[in-house]
């Protein structure tokens, strides 16, 4: 395949999925008093559970072909999932003095994450015998 078609390929599929985070985090918004980012969270566990379904998927009988494992793990995942800005909003709360939350968000981001890419995984193993 041409390497012009793969470039369309994750430009189309990352910007379907930096849509997608821009509209939960719109709908979601800041809550009113809340330190924790909440949306840039649920988003990024979402994300990591996708990883891990898309990856199984791409695995598992070759259910996913090279084109599209390309646009879901590497285009529509990564436009998707927020990691820079995760980092960004860690600054930030370390920067504030926020250091419970900062601890908070980054083990729980990271536990849940991993667990969700597990759990994806498992679940496409699961649904497929």
């Amino acid at each position: 395949m041409n390497s012009m078609k793969l470039i369309l390929i994750v430009l189309l599929s990352s910007g379907l999925g930096g849509v997608l985070r821009y509209g939960i985090q719109s709908w979601m918004g800041k809550p009113q008093n809340s330190v924790f980012p909440l949306s840039t969270f649920i988003v990024n566990v979402a994300g990591c559970l996708l990883i891990g379904i898309f990856f199984a998927l791409s695995q598992k009988a070759n259910l996913l072909s090279p084109e599209w494992r390309l646009a879901l793990l590497t285009g529509f995942c990564g436009g998707f999932t927020t990691f820079s800005t995760f980092a960004f909003e860690n600054v930030a709360l370390l920067r504030s003095g926020d250091y419970g939350i900062f601890l908070l968000y980054i083990v729980a981001s990271v536990v849940l994450g991993i667990a969700a890419v597990f759990a994806g995984s498992m679940l496409v193993m699961l649904l497929s015998k």
